[in-house]
């Protein structure tokens, strides 16, 4: 059982309606690292500046992510500031600061380069390729990605990865923009013609849709009372889904419908918190409860869930 992710480990400067802005731990990494560590032992490789504060490296390493592979070089931590709308459900990227990000490139410690489960955070696809080759033997592999790496500079890149892709997070509007087509089903069969495992489709705060070749399952999203920060809810997804993949040790259909419906019920805890350290508040018994109570909403197998993760 061993689950690796590359990708950033940033500060967040988060602007919600009517209120000041705040800075807070946050990066597609530290995202996917702490909900995955609900379920299994992570391990991480990223680059974070001098600024980096030892309490949020205590805070990973407290939930039993292994750093090993997170560098620390001079100069400062990726920042991204964004604003979001009074609906929480748009927002505008103000600032990006890359900092020590911009000069990036994942060196996979040897002792992590045979990872049972591997996530590519949405980085440059170059940089997906690179760890891809060096952590070649993984069993199943999941990759995300943004709308900025489907222009005409990075789409060649990334379309090289998808036949070497188990799972493909990307949004709707993604999934458009990287097929060219102006359906979505539409969209998801070209894309599937590539050779990629199966599409992810995430849609927000109306869930997700799986595609595979043989089926579509659709995962309505956990309702929630009150959204605090939806920020980082898709790498909470990702992380929640693959970390349950890692700890089960399987990766067949059933098993990957499974893991879509646990990460659904991740990433509503994500929304109901601020930055990553609100999943500290998650405990197992909260966690099974909201899977059981998932369970009967949308009719998967709860019990065998429940019977994974009390082990």
């Amino acid at each position: 059982m061993s689950l690796l992710c590359v990708g950033s480990v940033a500060y967040d400067v988060i602007e919600l309606p009517g209120k000041e802005p705040v800075e807070v731990l946050g990066g597609s990494a530290t995202w996917f690292a702490a909900a995955a560590s609900l379920f299994t032992r992570p391990s991480l490789v990223g680059v974070v500046g001098e600024d980096f504060l030892e309490d949020d490296m205590a805070f990973l390493e407290g939930r039993g992510v292994d750093t090993s592979g997170l560098v620390r070089k001079a100069g400062r931590t990726f920042r991204w500031h964004g604003r979001y709308h009074d609906d929480m459900k748009g927002r505008d990227s103000l600032k990006t600061e890359l900092g020590v990000f911009a000069e990036f490139s994942p060196v996979i410690p040897k002792a992590l380069r045979n990872p049972d489960v591997l996530f590519l955070g949405n980085i440059e696809p170059s940089l997906q390729g690179l760890v891809m080759a060096q952590a070649s033997g993984a069993r199943l592999v999941g990759l995300d990605t943004i709308e900025i790496w489907l222009g005409d500079g990075h789409r060649s890149r990334l379309e090289r990865l998808l036949p070497k892709t188990d799972l493909f997070y990307l949004n709707d509007d993604e999934l458009l923009m990287l097929s060219g087509e102006r359906t979505i089903m539409a969209a998801a069969d070209k894309l599937l013609d590539t050779g990629v495992g199966s599409l992810v489709v995430k849609k927000g705060e109306h869930g997700a849709t799986l595609f595979t070749q043989k089926a579509i399952r659709l995962f309505p999203a956990f309702p929630v009372a009150s959204v605090i920060d939806p920020t980082g809810a898709g790498d909470c997804f990702a992380g929640g889904s693959l970390g349950y993949l890692d700890l089960l040790g399987e990766y067949d259909g059933d098993a990957i419908v499974e893991a879509l419906a646990v990460g659904t019920v991740v990433a509503s805890f994500c929304v109901e918190g601020f930055g990553p350290k609100s999943f500290e508040r998650v405990t197992p018994s909260l966690l099974l409860e909201r899977i059981t109570a998932y369970g009967q909403m949308v009719g998967f197998d709860a019990e065998r869930v429940r019977g994974v993760l009390k082990g």
